[in-house]
């Protein structure tokens, strides 16, 4: 098997849906596999381990998040993009903390589909830099940005992907506004409102990471972005 194509596992029960997502990827030379549902994706993922998953959330048997959530109990690195016709802000939530990286609603484009998993896929792996790129101390935490790794008093929290990425921006300018839509570009692929929203999902929980150094702000402002601020 050619190695330089990408795996792709869709877990998707709307058959035309795979389909099309199907024919439209390997044009493009990815290598696509099919599941209907939740047990069957969970089987094909761990029979194939594929480089990155897309699943529909709503699904017969298991739904996406149950099934991301066994997944994420012995494999918490292979990037998950979910599929869903349902855009409350609670399920946007609900994904992220299942261990989702990132989220597209339905109805979408293929080719927004494909910037997506091109950039998840291009934060899952590691570029080694020079360590004091890598390394940043935050009020008494200390941030490991290649082992994505935060840790404050001798315990160590592991972030994701995306979480890594946002906080690591923030760090390189401390004390600086990070642009909301580069972020949102560089990370997302698109600058769009419901990426906004994804976007102050993981500035929350950044937040709540935080929380254990009262000095540490992660402020919003408006209209513009994120600044991190340790007095």
């Amino acid at each position: 098997m050619n190695k330089e194509k990408i795996n792709v596992l869709v877990v998707e029960d709307e058959q035309t849906l795979a389909m099309i997502i199907k024919d439209t990827l390997e044009e493009k030379d990815f290598i696509i596999h099919l599941a209907g549902d939740g047990e069957e994706g969970l089987r094909k993922f761990f029979d194939m381990r594929p480089d990155i998953v897309v699943a529909d959330v709503m699904m017969p048997r298991m739904d996406g998040f149950e099934m991301v959530r066994q997944i994420r109990q012995t494999d918490k690195l292979t990037p998950v993009l979910f599929l869903t016709a349902r855009s409350a802000i609670n399920d946007v939530v609900e994904g992220f903390e299942l261990g989702a990286n990132d989220y597209l609603k339905k109805p979408f484009g293929m080719q927004e589909l494909i910037v997506r998993i091109r950039a998840l896929l291009g934060r899952a792996f590691i570029h080694i830099t020079p360590e004091n790129n890598t390394r940043f101390d935050i009020g008494r935490y200390r941030f490991d940005s290649i082992r994505q790794i935060l840790s404050h008093d001798g315990i160590e929290q592991e972030l994701s992907h995306r979480e890594s990425e946002i906080l690591k921006r923030l760090c390189e300018n401390q004390n600086q506004v990070v642009n909301t839509q580069n972020v949102l570009l560089d990370l997302w692929g698109d600058d769009n409102f419901f990426n906004s929203r994804s976007l102050h999902v993981f500035i929350t929980k950044l937040r709540h990471k935080l929380s254990e150094d009262e000095r540490i702000r992660i402020v919003n402002v408006r209209g513009i972005g994120y600044k991190l601020i340790v007095n």
